[in-house]
């Protein structure tokens, strides 16, 4: 059966993943905008420096989403809004499509950038963010997780 367009941009978003190199949770990201991948992202560390894969996670004990800071990697979300910067493509009114919900961080970045909605599937233990997201007035849908395991 035909995917959906939101159904091919999350399974887009799922291959993107798995170039991640983080040790705890594996995120991709697109923006997208006229059914048009304007860039990509997955989490990691920054370029050419040594990933979690070689180096081991430094945020090991500590709970997901909190002290950020101690974590050598970029989110998703971000890596897409940084090669939009770097090849010089508006993301103004786009669509992102992430593997997860962004957490405050990305939230806010997600705002100054202007994306018009979000698409995620998975959970995220940050009511910060969807606050922040819907108080800018972005359209949060929640993608059923089950989306990618249909024929």
């Amino acid at each position: 059966m035909r995917p959906s367009w939101d159904e091919y941009f999350m399974k887009i978003a799922r291959l993107v993943s798995e170039r991640s190199t983080c040790l705890r949770r594996r995120v991709g990201a697109i923006l997208v905008k006229d059914r048009r991948i304007l860039a990509t992202g997955y989490n990691g560390a920054p370029k050419g420096l040594v990933h979690c894969l070689q180096r081991g996670c430094l945020r090991e004990t500590i709970p997901s989403g909190q002290r950020h800071e101690l974590c050598r990697g970029v989110h998703a979300e971000q890596n897409a809004i940084i090669q939009a910067a770097v090849a010089g493509v508006s993301i103004e009114g786009a669509t992102l499509y992430c593997t997860t919900q962004p957490c405050v961080l990305c939230a806010k970045m997600l705002i100054n950038a202007g994306i018009a909605k979000i698409y995620f599937a998975g959970s995220y233990p940050d009511g910060l963010a969807k606050e922040l997201l819907e108080e800018a007035g972005i359209e949060l849908v929640v993608m059923d997780p089950c989306w990618e395991e249909s024929p």
